[in-house]
């Protein structure tokens, strides 16, 4: 009864909890929080220090009693206690204009396509527990169709590669249903870490998480392009002293080309598992990409190479899905 009540002062919100980033969708606003999936915790007094990218910026820089850590792990909660304590913080921080002291909000989750029953069981348990007074699962390639307005519920092929950073999901989406698809725990971290091992062996120095996204983000390519280059710094593996190199753009290119080729191949795996009939639909209507993997530059270039279909880059969810949902 209480639930129902503060309810009435809740907000309707859609939850993409990935694995690096959180992002909290309103209806009627969209998008009104996007914040790294990153919580800093003092172990001594079990209180929240910051949540998301003040936190990551904590990371690798504090005390013992100071606990940064990201409690998913390729798209699966992995530390549920911590996930519950992040998203009631989460939960309040929207709440905070409205006049209702226990936020009780309808929720909306995305998941993985390939989640098991005890792990979606789990995500509904740690939303519910966190204050949500109802729970609505969707997939996070349906969930990224309905966000790009793509008629998923006419007999119609969509084709939909959700690119996370735990995650590369492809999918097949006709008559509100998937029909084929294909899952890998590849993401931005994956490639993140061939980075790492890359410079590491190359050049013996050791990188920082911060640093090695901002050179994937600058610099980073799946396609030859105009040149670039870019000077890091690190740690000497053999001194143990700060040292700095100059990596170029087809050295960080070599470094994550087989996660990209494995990526590539698995949206080619999944149009071949496709009815004929959809398969034309997609060759007319093209690929949507989706996610942060989509700003890898000349990606375009690779998918195309390989499976010779046009493609749209989307990188977030529309709050079009409040519509579908929300309103049953």
């Amino acid at each position: 009864m209480l639930d129902k009540f503060f309810g009435l002062f809740s907000k309707d919100i859609g939850l993409d909890l990935g694995t690096s980033n959180i992002r909290v969708y309103l209806r009627g606003r969209g998008l009104v929080m996007s914040e790294s999936s990153v919580i800093a915790i003092n172990t001594r007094t079990d209180q929240i220090i910051a949540i998301g990218n003040s936190a990551l910026k904590m990371m690798g820089k504090v005390p013992s009693h100071i606990l940064v850590i990201s409690p998913l792990d390729h798209g699966i909660i992995s530390d549920f206690e911590v996930t519950e304590k992040m998203l009631k913080s989460v939960f309040e921080k929207v709440h905070r204009d409205t006049f209702t002291f226990i936020p009780r909000p309808k929720v909306i989750a995305s998941v993985p396509i390939d989640v098991t029953e005890v792990e979606q069981k789990s995500l509904e348990d740690v939303v519910l527990q966190a204050g949500a007074r109802e729970v609505f699962l969707v997939e996070r390639p349906m969930a990224a169709a309905i966000g790009a307005r793509m008629p998923i519920q006419e007999s119609i092929g969509n084709l939909i590669v959700e690119l996370g950073g735990g995650l590369s999901e492809v999918a097949v989406i006709s008559l509100n249903g998937i029909v084929s698809w294909k899952s890998l725990k590849i993401g931005g971290e994956s490639l993140n870490k061939n980075i790492i091992s890359y410079v590491r062996e190359k050049f013996g120095i050791l990188l920082g998480d911060h640093t090695v996204e901002e050179l994937k983000l600058k610099i980073g390519s799946a396609y030859a392009d105009k040149p670039q280059d870019m000077k890091i710094k690190g740690r000497d593996l053999v001194s143990g002293l700060p040292k700095e190199v100059t990596i170029n753009d087809q050295q960080v290119r070599e470094a994550m080309m087989p996660l990209l080729k494995t990526i590539v191949e698995a949206i080619h795996d999944t149009i071949e598992a496709t009815p004929p009939e959809l398969v034309a639909d997609i060759y007319e209507r093209g690929l949507i990409l989706s996610g942060g993997g989509a700003q890898i530059r000349g990606l375009d270039k690779l998918i195309q190479k390989r499976i010779n279909i046009p493609f749209i880059k989307f990188e977030r969810i529309n709050k079009f899905i409040f519509h579908q949902k929300i309103q049953n």
